[in-house]
């Protein structure tokens, strides 16, 4: 057995350790630690003698299926690179993705065939489609096929720790997706930080509702691999579903992201009232709002929350704010994380002084390799050894974070900038606003003015001189915005983050500011 810093060989430590504890579960389907090990060699020993080899690329297009551990560990032990696709884009956005990715290979879920038909033809005619379960697609075979009935143990192939494991795609939520090329020193690194920071423990059953595609998702396949705990999956989120999941899989750490805390706070304290073995709920995605919280907080009485923060280019997360810190540092994304280090550099890289707004920048082992086929942005986000982020943030004197904003979100106004997430936690102080989001438009006086992008609440009848006013009595009059606008909803990705470049495109928005 290798002893290579790779998920391949932490999938093999777990297996002989305890085989027969449960690794994953999704509805009433189970897989032990020794199963999704037999499964993934199986499969990679049927993908090494259909021609894949070290160094190819194999999409993957599905849910949170029972499937996805043997296929993420499969691909990987046969030495290719394992692009991550999100089972909620259209073929367009799928034929660009691949077409980046540089992908020969899509194992895609059945139900998901009319995506694939609707792939280009230049990128159809690249690709091998491999359909799991459903009538599958034109050109398609059959996964089942794939699966080699007798392993050779000895046929499998040395994957090193500075191998590509996987491309992820960034949320786009500024611009356009980006493939960050991650290494399998860098997964299984970012494992060692969730097991340290987040205090995973052997007994622990995680439960994750999130889309698995996304950095924070994936990497709770190698935490599962390596703590040897269970993880609960959900096909899709349903608020209802979780408080069942809470109780009947006795689940002890939830992961979830702003919205869905939100939802599950909509429902009666009855339904979790028998979930006692909970003890830690973390969250991430996007910044979980204070009053948000505080509403977890009172609905499980003594159970921790843990803000997380991170980015695709890190493998995911790169701090939290403890649960000791939850009520003392409001606003807070908290510390870096055990392997990781975290600056706050000015325009010149230089680091500035405490209390003063930066740019956040990281380095350790958990950063990414590049981006796929772009080395002018890879150049310019990974300068020195540091990865710049793009995120504006404070810290205080005990070290803790308070993120400001995107740099490519800031506002430009007569020669001062504008932090929009300032004015954003402003306006969704409000009692009759919902949520709320802050963009910089064309001004001929002042360069660019802030715009909000306000949803009232339910049944609310708001103005905008209202809001205007509300925020007049709370910020600089520099920082109010000049114009608001009423809508239903605000565009979002999976992970709930609002998509900034959106509403730049809808609404008049002057330029994105250069990083």
């Amino acid at each position: 057995m290798s002893t290579a810093l790779t998920v391949i060989a932490a999938l093999h430590r777990a297996a002989r350790a305890y085989p027969r504890k449960r690794a994953v579960v999704v509805n009433d389907r189970v897989l032990t630690f020794a199963e999704i090990l037999e499964r993934a060699d199986r499969l990679a020993a049927g993908l090494r003698h259909a021609g894949v080899s070290r160094g190819t690329k194999i999409a993957m297009l599905m849910g949170n299926r029972i499937e996805f551990p043997e296929i993420y560990f499969g691909v990987l032990k046969t030495g290719a690179t394992l692009v991550v696709l999100n089972a909620r884009l259209k073929g367009p956005e799928v034929s660009a993705l691949i077409r980046k990715s540089e992908a020969r290979w899509l194992i895609f879920a059945g139900e998901l065939s009319g995506v694939v038909s609707a792939l280009d033809a230049v990128t159809r005619q690249q690709l091998t489609l491999v359909a799991l379960g459903g009538s599958g697609a034109p050109a398609s075979i059959a996964y089942d096929s794939l699966q080699c009935a007798s392993p050779r143990a000895d046929a499998a192939t040395e994957v090193s720790e500075a191998d590509d494991a996987c491309i992820l795609f960034t949320s786009g939520t500024t611009g356009t997706p980006k493939g960050v090329l991650l290494t399998h020193r860098n997964v299984l690194f970012q494992a060692i930080n969730h097991v340290v920071e987040w205090d995973v423990r052997f007994d622990d059953v995680d439960l994750y509702p999130a889309p698995l595609c996304h950095g924070g998702g994936l990497a709770t396949l190698p935490r599962t691999i390596l703590a040897g705990n269970t993880l609960v999956l959900m096909e899709s989120f349903d608020a209802r579903s979780f408080a069942t999941l809470l109780e009947r899989e006795r689940v002890t750490r939830a992961i979830l992201v702003p919205t869905m805390c939100a939802r599950i706070l909509d429902l009666p304290d009855a339904l979790f009232a028998r979930a006692r073995s909970l003890r830690l709920i973390v969250t991430g995605g996007a910044i979980l709002p204070f009053d948000l919280k505080m509403r977890l907080i009172e609905r499980f009485p003594g159970v921790g929350v843990c803000d997380s923060y991170g980015q695709t280019e890190a493998t995911g997360s790169v701090a939290c704010l403890k649960p000791g810190d939850a009520l003392r540092k409001p606003g807070s994304i908290g510390r870096a994380f055990f392997l990781n280090d975290i600056r706050l550099f000015d325009e010149q890289d230089a680091e500035v002084p405490a209390g003063e707004v930066g740019e956040i920048v990281v380095r350790g082992p958990t950063v990414m390799r590049g981006y796929c086929g772009e080395l002018e942005a890879s150049a310019q986000t990974l300068r020195n050894g540091w990865l710049h982020t793009g995120d504006l943030a404070r810290q205080d004197e005990d070290g803790c974070l308070y993120i400001v904003g995107r740099k490519k979100d800031m506002i430009i106004s007569g020669g001062i900038n504008i932090y929009p997430r300032e004015i954003e936690d402003v306006l969704c102080a409000h009692p009759g606003i919902l949520e709320a989001a802050v963009i910089g438009v064309a001004d001929p006086v002042w360069g660019e003015s802030v715009k909000a992008l306000v949803v009232p609440g339910p049944g609310v009848e708001l103005r905008a001189d209202e809001v205007i006013d509300f925020c007049r009595q709370r910020l600089a009059g520099y920082k109010k915005p000049r114009s608001v606008e009423l809508v239903d909803s605000l565009p979002k990705n999976s992970l709930g983050k609002t998509l900034k470049a959106e509403l730049r495109r809808k609404f008049g928005a002057v330029f994105e500011h250069e990083p």
